[in-house]
């Protein structure tokens, strides 16, 4: 039972950092263009 002491306080430290990078990510345009490098291997870069 004392375990529980220390693992909520940590998966509640845990939870909020990975919280903060997901609207970091979202914040800073990570998921604005998904498909474009997708379609970018599919050209030819060869001129």
């Amino acid at each position: 039972m004392d375990i529980l002491y220390i693992l909520l306080p940590i998966s509640f430290i845990l939870v909020t950092i990975l919280i903060w990078v997901i609207i970091w990510a979202v914040n800073n345009g990570q998921f604005d263009d998904l498909d474009g490098p997708a379609h970018r291997i599919l050209e030819d870069d060869d001129e």
